[in-house]
């Protein structure tokens, strides 16, 4: 009886692995090329870019006080060392000098207004015939920077120790300013028409005093216009007017 040998079947295994591995190896290389090609066409491949970039809007704004996460001129963070430093301005904003397009200086510029009083103004007062018993104040401003009239005129006749009462329904809505060369006025109510006011007396100097930037303030020199020369009439009734932009408003006319 013949003896049959039978093969190892590890044989045949070693044979057929280096074809195996270089079907593997051709498989992968074909899958890399493949998305090779696939990440050049939708410009995402695997390319040298150069330096990479950040956009203006990704670098944070360089904080004078250090603050984490700015960057100085360095560049370290929260350095806030170099001309970065400081507050920051935003490009093409003009920086605020109190002047015009022209160079000239902005009439409401700071630094450039006060309050009116005595030392900028020329005081002039009359008596008028309508509306009755009525006196006419006119401030105009001989300064060279606009001036405030705040609040009312503070009269006192002679050595009077009262003040007049305001008319609080003439009151404007902003505050008067004169730029200079200009006027302003106010009216003064001197006695009832009706007769019924107190304690009448011919005042023959008259003081005007001006407010400040909150009521009853010291807003300044005070001035002291001329009165006729028959003296001025007054009552218990006498009363100003808020300062105004024109005569007409003063006189309730």
């Amino acid at each position: 009886m013949t003896a049959f040998r039978s093969t190892p079947a590890t044989s045949t295994s070693r044979a057929s692995r280096p074809r195996a591995a270089r079907r593997l190896a051709g498989a992968a290389a074909l899958a890399l090329t493949a998305l090779a090609l696939t990440a050049c066409q939708d410009g995402k491949g695997l390319q040298d870019e150069g330096a990479a970039t950040v956009s203006d809007s990704a670098v944070a704004t360089p904080s004078a006080t250090g603050t984490p996460g700015a960057t100085g001129a360095s560049g370290t963070p929260g350095s806030g060392s170099g001309p970065a430093s400081g507050s920051a301005t935003k490009p093409g904003a003009a920086k605020k000098t109190g002047r015009d397009a022209k160079g000239s200086a902005a009439p409401s510029a700071e630094g450039n207004r006060v309050t009116c009083n005595g030392s900028n103004t020329a005081v002039t007062v009359q008596t008028v015939s309508r509306p009755l018993n009525h006196m006419l104040i006119t401030v105009k401003n001989t300064g060279t920077k606009n001036c405030d009239l705040t609040y009312y005129p503070v009269l006192r006749f002679d050595e009077m120790q009262w003040a007049p009462t305001a008319q609080k329904d003439t009151q404007p809505q902003a505050v008067v300013t004169l730029a200079p060369g200009r006027s302003g006025y106010a009216g003064a109510v001197l006695s009832a028409a009706d007769g019924s006011g107190e304690g009448g007396a011919t005042g023959h100097r008259l003081t005007i005093a001006f407010q400040g930037r909150t009521p009853h303030s010291d807003g300044g020199a005070s001035s002291t216009p001329s009165l006729p020369a028959a003296g001025v009439y007054y009552d218990s009734s006498l009363a100003v007017t808020y300062w105004q932009q024109s005569a007409s408003d003063a006189l309730g006319s």
